[in-house]
């Protein structure tokens, strides 16, 4: 996933609304989202290849949601960045998954990458590149990309062009999706919806030789009495519409 938007605590209905697309290889395999049965229970696509899941939510009200970040990290790819998602799912709060995410890093190697965990309680982004850097968000509109968030961008030298576009691609998203106080939480989601599918804002990505982009986007949103919406685009967000995800925990 490449471009990941979240309100936090910005609406009193909905402390948590998610807005994300996932970039990949157009011939990688996944699975829709569904229950994972456990303890807690979750919602979550798979990927197919590794096993794990870039996106979900759980029973208890957790959102986690994950996408690459453009470093190169010695030893890499030791353990799949996928199967840490599934394992914050398992976590009961946003507390529960800092710890968890701080003691795997320590188990294993993983590839760069930016988490986002949130409840209603508290919203942590973990920036990994080898060393962990933890910010817990303040209330309000987030945007995480592969090369940082909310303003706070690096130049990845193998693609620094690619990287500052993407670094304005995702100021520009910020800026149109900065919550209005007198919005609704699902106003937001579809104004959020429709920014992820204007080519406009550079997020929702077609490559020409046909071998990567945008092949799925979510829209998350966790109430404030427990209960979830999730819809689901099964590809890219401007010619596929999103679809209730009739399984929820």
């Amino acid at each position: 996933m490449c471009t990941l938007t979240i309100a936090w605590r910005a609406f009193d209905e909905a402390p948590v609304v998610v807005a994300a697309n996932r970039d990949e290889a157009l011939d990688r395999p996944s699975e829709p989202p569904g229950v994972v049965s456990g303890d807690p229970a979750f919602v979550a696509p798979r990927d197919s290849e590794a096993g794990g899941t870039w996106i979900g939510y759980n029973e208890t009200g957790l959102f986690v949601g994950i996408t690459n970040r453009w470093v190169p990290v010695d030893g890499g790819g030791e353990r799949s960045r996928g199967r840490l998602v599934r394992d914050a799912l398992r976590c009961a709060s946003a507390a529960a998954a800092k710890s968890l995410v701080e003691d795997a890093v320590t188990q294993a190697v993983y590839d760069g990458f930016n988490l986002v965990v949130a409840d209603s309680e508290a919203a942590y982004l973990f920036e990994w590149d080898g060393e962990l850097r933890t910010t817990a968000f303040d209330p309000g509109v987030h945007v995480v990309v592969n090369v940082g968030a909310d303003g706070n961008f690096f130049e990845p030298p193998e693609r620094p062009g690619v990287g500052r576009a993407q670094a304005e691609n995702a100021t520009a998203v910020r800026s149109a999706l900065v919550s209005n106080p007198e919005a609704s939480a699902s106003e937001w989601r579809e104004r959020a919806a429709a920014v992820l599918g204007d080519h406009e804002y550079g997020v929702c990505v077609h490559d020409p030789e046909g071998r990567f982009g945008t092949v799925s986007s979510s829209l998350v949103t966790l109430f404030a009495d427990g209960s979830a919406e999730y819809e689901f685009a099964p590809g890219p967000p401007c010619e596929t519409a999103y679809r209730r995800v009739e399984s929820q925990v």
